[in-house]
């Protein structure tokens, strides 16, 4: 009998999933298998909240495969041992998973594949199954990489996607191959308290409702902090639940500016990711030095504590930082919000405000977050890297009557919408009755400190 194992990675779905059919197209059967990578604990990236995600993703794919005659077979350990373990027990001739593209990836393959053909069996990596066009598939004529998003934007477009491949109807897995018991989100502990379900079929579900209630308005309320009318399926493309090919194939069939505009929220995160392709350095130094002499912890404790617990004395800030303390989710427009105070308001290290959202945030990945960061820290590859979002005009904004704020900051609840943003206009009530802080810095200070260190003079 000619076996296959398809290794699953940040693909954990059976619809659109290039490596399964190839595999079930050339074998009577197949190992699918995950490995809970050692590697990715010991390299911090297995935070709380993504460990629970990843916990429901297991449990909806085993439950899938079960529907179609098969299983999940999950193992723990160094992957490339796991994966050459299973193959040997399964007398497996070749193992199939999906491209992947940063560095602790590439190099994970390279030595899987090394392994594999020193004991003569053989390596396919398929399309990648987190983006919809690859890194390195639309390239400048004069770099590696796009480093503006604009004209990486219109050469993204062109791309012919391929089609998209349904879920198997059957997957035939050895008896003889064991995994050990999934994991369960009750079994980690730190997890946020408002943190939704995770899997395909949860992903699924989602998309079908948003098509029908948000896609065509998406272009109008994707900023709008209190509707929270963005799709929320970031979480999904990141674990692979869903498949960003069929999104963008969907969307523009659909059409209209809605979903144009979120098609165009897709390619983004191909932008960072070939970014982060082409420069992994950028994972944790400056695309673009600004030669900045950044604020650190030991600078800054204290403000860096109030902007990290949500009591920095802005209300916009401190709702969107107890937003994602609460879900391990956070509204887009707020994530800008809150990385621009903390940068350039506080003019504190982006690194900090980076490594606190990777462990919070269940969408979080480095290209999506360290690049995002980047742009806004004014280092990466925005155009216009001095501009600072002000908290109080942005929060009028985009929440013009305080509905976002009295949410998540309930000592605000019985505030006048017209003083809910201010903090000079909340200076003239009961503070020690409301239980809210005064701000950590006056905006005029935090910018004069900003524009004395960039030169900068520009505000938005």
């Amino acid at each position: 009998m000619h076996v296959s194992v398809v290794l699953f990675t940040s693909d954990l779905r059976l619809h659109d999933h290039p490596p399964l059919h190839a595999a079930l197209d050339c074998a009577d059967a197949v190992v699918p298998l995950f490995v809970r990578d050692r590697a990715v604990a010991a390299a911090g990236f297995d935070a709380p909240n993504r460990a629970a995600f990843l916990a429901d993703c297991l449990a909806d794919l085993d439950a899938s495969l079960r529907e179609r005659g098969g299983r999940l077979v999950v193992r723990s350990g160094d992957l490339v041992t796991e994966v050459c373990r299973a193959v040997t027990e399964a007398d497996a001739d070749e193992v199939h998973m999906s491209a992947a593209h940063s560095r602790f990836a590439t190099r994970r393959e390279d030595r899987l594949r090394r392994a594999l053909e020193a004991d003569g069996r053989r390596l396919f990596v398929h399309d990648a199954a987190t983006v919809a066009v690859p890194p390195g598939e639309v390239t400048p004529s004069s770099s590696d990489h796009f480093a503006v998003f604009t004209p990486y934007y219109r050469q993204w477009s062109q791309v012919r996607l391929r089609p998209v491949a349904g879920a198997p109807r059957q997957v035939r897995v050895p008896d003889d191959v064991k995994g050990e018991q999934l994991p369960a989100r009750d079994e980690v502990g730190g997890v946020s308290a408002g943190l939704a379900a995770g899997g395909e079929s949860e992903g699924r579900k989602r998309v079908t409702a948003y098509w029908r209630r948000g896609l065509d308005a998406y272009d109008d309320t994707r900023d709008d902090l209190a509707a929270d009318a963005t799709s929320q399926l970031s979480a999904h493309l990141h674990f692979g639940t869903l498949s960003p090919v069929e999104l963008v194939q969907r969307a523009r069939r659909h059409g209209g500016v809605g979903a144009e505009s979120f098609v165009r929220q897709l390619a983004w995160r191909d932008f960072h990711r070939q970014v982060l392709a082409a420069r992994p350095q950028a994972s944790h130094a400056d695309y673009r030095t600004k030669h900045d002499h950044w604020r650190t912890e030991r600078g800054a404790r204290a403000d860096i504590e109030a902007w990290r617990e949500g009591r920095t004395g802005y209300p916009v800030i401190d709702a969107a930082m107890r937003q994602l303390l609460h879900e391990g989710w956070m509204h887009n427009r707020a994530r800008l919000l809150t990385a621009s105070f903390l940068c350039k308001t506080l003019y504190v290290d982006w690194r900090i405000g980076a490594a606190h959202f990777l462990h919070w945030l269940v969408d979080g990945d480095v290209a999506n977050n360290q690049l995002n960061w980047q742009w806004v820290a004014g280092t990466g590859t925005d155009t216009r890297p001095n501009r600072v979002l002000n908290p109080v005009t942005q929060a009028k904004r985009h929440d013009p009557d305080g509905v976002y704020v009295r949410r998540w900051v309930p000592e605000l609840r019985d505030v006048d919408s017209r003083a809910v943003h201010e903090p000079w206009k909340l200076a003239g009530l009961d503070r020690a009755a409301l239980d809210y802080p005064h701000p950590v810095v006056e905006l005029s200070e935090g910018l004069d400190r900003f524009r004395r260190a960039r030169g900068a003079r520009e505000e938005d």
